[in-house]
């Protein structure tokens, strides 16, 4: 069996265009398959248009958040539940072309476990974005001690080894690609054309864009620590070259160093040192903390089996009766 993991977010427009495709695709295949759909919250009808898709077609899985918990956690959600023996991510606004699966199928089928799509073109994107996304994939590689592969998502699929190994990693703030990259085995690249959306605005803003970077670099690098410490090594070595200067021109007579101001400014920037490396040190003890408390990854309001129909049995039909 195959599973289809697709986490969704507002995107009612697209849906019914992406199960189409996504069975369609599937159905050629020749072999058994089922496409989990992760409700994270949305409030455009989407869950409804999912429940109703499940009641017709008992190859779609649903998941149903109670809130809105985030893309990395309804992945992994998708990942739970899944029962393939290869399981792939893909997203449900049809950036990632469905069409492509049977490319990724077919490396897995050469031995490969982990077989991500690896964007060639990125069609309806800002020069912006393209920019950040090329500059933050070989920022990561330089200050992490993993390889993540270049211009990659979460658009991939995994051995059902690989699978279950992530899925004892329960970490909160998740990095998938990273994480995928992190556990190593046969890995291969499958390059592709990105399309634009086929409907509706991107949802990962700048914002998020900002805090999945942070959560990138945070889950696998310690480097803004070592950066904190060569800012305390750097200012201090200042101060110390300062020290002979300072004392140098005020036997000089010079009025340069006379009043407040040159204080105040020192003050000023070993204050903002202090408190960036304070801020850094806050993004490493938030995350322990979030770990430390247990809490699920997330909660589901209806699963799978909970949309299934249920039917009367035959003792329950009689007493009806």
């Amino acid at each position: 069996m195959f599973s289809i993991v697709a986490p969704v977010w507002n995107e009612a427009a697209s849906l019914p265009e992406f199960i189409s495709r996504v069975s369609e695709v599937m159905q050629a295949q020749g072999k058994s398959w089922e496409l989990l759909l992760v409700d994270d919250g949305s409030t455009d009808g989407s869950a409804e248009l999912i429940t109703q898709a499940a009641q017709k077609d008992s190859r779609i899985r649903p998941v149903l958040f109670a809130r809105n918990f985030g893309h990395q956690i309804a992945v992994t959600a998708g990942m739970d539940y899944a029962r393939g023996e290869a399981v792939v991510l893909i997203d449900a606004d049809l950036q990632d072309p469905p069409e492509i699966i049977p490319e990724l199928i077919a490396k897995w089928r050469e031995g490969y476990q982990v077989v991500y799509a690896q964007r060639r073109r990125r069609e309806g994107e800002s020069f912006f974005k393209r920019f950040t996304a090329s500059f933050f994939y070989r920022l990561i590689n330089r200050i992490t001690a993993i390889e993540i592969p270049l211009d990659t998502g979460d658009f991939r699929l995994m051995d059902r080894r690989v699978v279950d190994v992530l899925n004892q990693m329960r970490e909160h703030h998740r990095f998938l690609r990273g994480m995928s990259a992190w556990v190593g085995f046969r890995q291969v690249g499958v390059p592709y054309d990105r399309a634009a959306r086929f409907a509706g605005q991107t949802h990962y803003t700048l914002g998020r864009m900002i805090r999945l970077a942070l959560t990138a670099i945070t889950g696998f690098s310690f480097f803004p620590l070592q950066v904190a410490t060569y800012l305390g090594f750097v200012t201090a070595l200042l101060a110390i070259l300062a020290i002979p200067v300072v004392i140098a021109v005020r036997l000089m007579g010079s009025a340069a160093f006379f009043g407040q101001a040159t204080t105040l400014i020192a003050v000023l920037f070993f204050g903002g040192v202090q408190l960036i490396s304070l801020g850094i040190l806050g993004e490493y003890i938030g995350r322990l903390y979030d770990e430390v408390r247990g809490r699920p990854l997330y909660i589901v309001r209806q699963g799978p089996d909970d949309a299934a129909p249920k039917r009367p049995t035959a003792a329950k039909r009689h007493k009806k009766n």
